[in-house]
């Protein structure tokens, strides 16, 4: 058998392990069940992929994520390793040629979802495969008290009685010490060896600011760490605008959600990871898979849901060892706002079972009937037709998804369509009059000739590429156009596909699971809780704070957090004193003595932050001698 070292080196061309990885590869291999608790960035997928390489056979591996399961199949075939995920929307038949590849085609690794174990034919071919070791990914999942509870995971401990001899092997980045007890009883784990990696990450500085500007703090802290960095933000519009922001103040800036399509999260990544920008701007939907060692900054400007997705996301900076920084920060209005908002968009049992219904019934799905029945779908055509909010209907379909009566997959794909309405001499005398269009408008008629006698389908790519314009630029004056009735243009857009997993059964359906949804509801809650403490705690170290959070003790301060720099004296005033200026002057223009009136502090700061606003064109000088925001 080789040894780990050379498989290591072979395969990832790495010449040593990460801490704990040996020690649970070596557990691996005795055949032990094992836990493994291991921090973001902390290689979990190494202390698995080593020792299935090491052995004859193949390895099954359980994870909820689609993409990280595509991610992994993708990293381990391009290193030439043979693996295959059996991912939603499979057809029985590629199913049966996939696992026949995995019996008789010297496959290493199988992925699948945990929903994939329920299938009792898919079971049966499981249990005749030469299986080597079961890893369970995001082994929280198995918890009711974990952060994305998935009843699905209840049913792997099964495996133990069709594979008794076989070590089973739990990871997970996150878990309360609950969590944690959970995990081994639900699993069945028996006597596992259990390594946990401290959450301690002595190189970030977790730093929390209660500020009115954040943008002017976003711009400050860029400006002084010129590295790469990530703002995390909840949604797809703030991705968008903040993006801008900061490029008009002259930041090289991407961003990055879910509403993207594949070619345009890539085009962004990899502007981002090849520092063309220096900064993106995200949702959640970043993460899974992103190995960018230098990541100075990671910024949150709107609360997140729970500690245990930022504890992950600030975990993305310093994996370089060098010291690096997570900022957070809010107002006073962001703790109610959120409270309100997020406590709003919980489904209660009621909407959930009503939304449900509807759904069948938005696909005519009888009765009884729908399984593996599969649809494109427009979350906000539905959420209109029957007058839904948005993002409460979001999360029913996504617990849904967690449940597995659903599997939803964002696919966002675009079929555009157009065609002229006038004549060509029209189009030119057009082109005359709106010179600024007139590039994409002969780069289209070059490209598609025919396009005035019929619908021609546009490759927006193309034509942006040909008039070297950015498709957002083409899709505007596309809609333009439109709207003047000079060409008939659709675009057809499907947010996601959605694959029934079970029949029909409406009450049977919900009141099974309705309880889970309960629990998760109260979690949630708890958790939002756990965010508010963190950031309004302003008498204990930051850090202490998070390693509280799940059950590690310590009694010494970090040094090196926002409350630790404060109490040593270290941190300046200014920022602070620069954003209760910049707050008063969005009310009105002031002297430099109202100013030092309503901010009661000494003249010689109030004079020097005004004069540091002034340089950085934040604010100007009236002619009367009062100060004003810079427009």
């Amino acid at each position: 058998m080789p040894e780990a070292q050379e498989i290591l080196l072979k395969y990832w061309k790495h010449e040593s392990f990460r801490p704990l990885q040996k020690e649970i590869i070596d557990s691996v291999l005795e055949g032990q069940d094992t836990f493994a608790l291991l921090p973001t960035g902390g290689g979990k997928s190494i202390c698995f992929q080593v020792p299935a390489m090491m052995q004859e056979g193949i390895c099954l591996v359980i994870s909820p994520l689609i993409a990280l399961m595509k991610d992994q199949v993708a990293n381990l075939q391009k290193r030439e390793i043979k693996a295959i995920a059996l991912t939603g929307g499979i057809h029985t038949e590629e199913i049966i040629d996939l696992l026949d590849n995995c019996q008789y085609g010297n496959y290493k690794f199988l992925y699948l979802s945990p929903e994939r174990l329920q299938s009792d034919w898919i079971l049966e071919r499981i249990k005749n495969l030469p299986i080597n070791l079961i890893a369970i990914d995001e082994a929280h999942c198995v918890s009711q008290w974990g952060h994305d509870f998935r009843p699905a995971y209840l049913k792997i401990s099964e495996l133990k009685k069709h594979f008794p001899k076989i070590p089973f092997l739990a990871l997970t980045a996150t878990a309360t010490p609950r969590v944690i007890e959970d995990i081994k009883t639900e699993l069945g784990l028996k006597d596992p060896h259990f390594f946990q990696q401290s959450f301690e990450r002595k190189n970030i500085a977790y730093m929390v600011f209660e500020i009115e500007d954040k943008l002017y703090r976003v711009e400050q802290i860029l400006k002084k760490n010129p590295q790469p960095s990530i703002i995390y933000v909840r949604n797809r519009k703030s991705c968008l605008n903040i993006s801008t922001q900061l490029q008009s103040l002259g930041f090289r800036a991407t961003y990055y959600h879910g509403g993207l399509t594949a070619k345009e999260k890539d085009k962004n990544m990899q502007l981002w990871m090849s520092e063309q920008a220096q900064v993106i701007v995200a949702t959640n939907a970043f993460g899974m898979g992103i190995d960018k060692d230098n990541v100075k900054t990671v910024i949150h400007t709107q609360l997140p849901e729970n500690l245990e997705n930022y504890y992950q996301e600030s975990g993305r900076a310093g994996r370089n060892g060098e010291k690096a920084f997570s900022v957070l920060l809010y107002n006073n209005s962001d703790s109610n706002q959120t409270e309100q908002q997020f406590l709003s968009v919980l489904p209660d049992k009621k909407f959930l079972k009503t939304m449900y219904v509807k759904l069948c019934n938005y696909f005519q799905i009888a009765y009884g009937e729908g399984l593996d029945d599969s649809f494109s779908f427009k979350l906000n055509h539905f959420c209109n037709k029957y007058d839904f909010p948005t993002l409460k209907t979001y999360n029913s379909l996504q617990f849904l998804n967690q449940q597995g009566i659903i599997t939803m997959s964002q696919e966002f794909s675009e079929k555009v369509t157009m065609q002229f309405l006038i004549e060509s001499k029209e189009v030119i005398r057009y082109m005359s009059l709106n010179p600024n269009d007139e590039e994409i408008i002969l780069t289209i008629l070059r490209t598609y000739p025919g396009i005035h006698e019929m619908k021609t389908p546009l490759n927006l790519q193309l034509i942006a590429k040909k008039s070297n314009h950015t498709e957002e630029q083409i899709t505007f004056l596309l809609e333009k156009l439109r709207e003047k009735e000079i060409i008939e243009y659709k675009s057809k857009n499907n947010d996601a596909t959605i694959l029934f997993n079970e029949v029909r059964e409406d009450d049977l359906t919900i009141n099974r699971v309705s309880k889970y949804l309960e629990k998760q509801n109260q979690l949630k809650k708890e958790q939002l809780m756990s965010v508010l403490h963190y950031i309004k705690e302003n008498k204990t170290c930051k850090n202490r704070l998070v390693l509280d959070y799940f059950g590690e003790e310590t009694t010494k301060n970090c040094g090196v957090c926002s409350y630790c720099i404060t109490q040593k004296g270290k941190i300046t005033e200014a920022d602070s004193i620069a954003d209760k200026i910049l707050h008063l002057l969005k009310s009105a223009a002031l002297t430099s003595r109202e100013i030092q009136t309503q901010i009661k502090l000494d003249t010689n700061d109030i004079v020097s932050v005004l004069q540091e606003l002034l340089e950085n064109n934040h604010i100007t000088i009236l002619s009367n001698n009062k100060y004003t925001l810079k427009s």
